[in-house]
């Protein structure tokens, strides 16, 4: 694992009712911003920044097709 647990990275689980009345749970993940920059994911970094437009969600679709084996 890239990170050290102890020092780097720590998750949370937050569990409540929701507004619907049922039970959600939350998943928070704090990620110190030096072991992100060790990565290259840190937004200082222009590799971490959005560049332009998303795909379309065919294109997602497409590519999850093939990574399954399955074509085009």
């Amino acid at each position: 694992m890239p990170f050290r647990p102890d020092e780097e990275i720590r998750c949370d689980l937050l569990c409540g009712i929701g507004p619907d009345g049922h039970w959600h749970g939350w998943i928070q993940v704090h990620v110190h911003p030096d072991a992100l920059r060790r990565l290259g994911l840190h937004p200082d970094q222009p590799t971490a920044r959005i560049d332009g437009p998303s795909p379309p969600g065919w294109w997602h679709a497409a590519a999850e097709r093939r990574a399954r084996g399955g074509g085009a």
